[in-house]
């Protein structure tokens, strides 16, 4: 299998981020909300497959094999993820782009991830996903959004840099292979190993809590949760945006961030290839 090598992959990546910070807001908008859809649905997929396993380890085990078909599907439809593009600021210290246009493409990335990751817990919660199991996934959504909110600041920002520390590999090894098959591989196993670590994603987050809070206010799923001795109260806005939301996203950028630095300095030769 033909692989392209480390430099070739970053000098490709820069002149991709050329075109992702050059591109209309319509279309990054777009993107965006669709690959919030997009890692929701990974999240929703291993939150189902693994909400009945009792042993801590095993739910893992199964979140980890589960959840990366999210940013597989991302990758493969080029769509725009916000934690994916902070390899972007390699064309910043390249001077290809500017910082203005760098903060756009997040800005724009981040709302729109959020609108679609937001948006399918919404619709997860409210139209019966969350029945399954009798309820029983509900109870488990409500559950991991309640201890995500209840990290002390300092155990969601930490996690946060080696989570997309760990997304920016994968994006650098999915980029790797010419094949689906490889791209598909290289992307996996990464992911694989955030999930089982239990690291903290900014923009998986915007599901697994909205859906937490979501499966609170529907009555049938609250008495339920109500029961399994579950701290609620962490499982409103405000909690998650200041305990979860801000010092996981600033973890995320540092991590990604950190990656394309190492990348650029060691690699980078400014000349996009075609590599065989």
């Amino acid at each position: 299998m033909a692989i392209c090598s480390p430099g070739e992959v970053t000098d490709n990546y820069l002149k991709a981020a050329v075109g992702k910070a050059e591109s209309p807001l319509w279309r990054l908008f777009v993107l965006a909300i669709m690959a919030g859809v997009l890692a929701g649905l990974g999240a929703v997929a291993s939150s189902t497959a693994a909400h009945g396993v009792p042993e801590a380890g095993v739910a893992r085990l199964v979140t980890g094999a589960v959840f990366p078909i999210g940013l597989i599907m991302i990758v493969l439809l080029g769509t725009e993820l916000f934690t994916g593009n902070a390899l972007m600021v390699t064309a910043v210290i390249s001077g290809d782009i500017t910082v203005r246009l760098l903060l756009r493409n997040w800005a724009v990335v981040y709302v729109g991830n959020f609108i679609g990751a937001a948006g399918l817990a919404a619709l997860m919660a409210f139209f019966g996903q969350l029945d399954i199991g009798g309820g029983s996934l509900a109870v488990y959504t409500a559950k991991v959004a309640a201890s995500k909110c209840g990290l002390p600041w300092a155990n969601a920002f930490v996690p946060g840099i080696f989570c997309n520390l760990l997304v920016c590999v994968a994006i650098y090894l999915g980029n790797t292979a010419h094949e689906v098959s490889g791209k598909i591989l290289g992307i996996f196993f990464p992911i694989f190993g955030f999930v089982i670590a239990g690291f903290e994603h900014c923009i998986a987050n915007m599901y697994y809590i909205p859906a937490g809070i979501f499966a609170n206010m529907v009555p049938t799923y609250a008495e339920m949760i109500a029961g399994a001795n579950i701290n609620t109260a962490v499982l409103d806005w405000g909690t998650f945006i200041t305990a979860n939301l801000i010092p996981v996203t600033l973890g995320n950028i540092i991590g990604g961030v950190l990656v394309g630095v190492v990348m650029y300095a060691t690699h980078a030769t400014k000349v996009a290839k075609s590599c065989s």
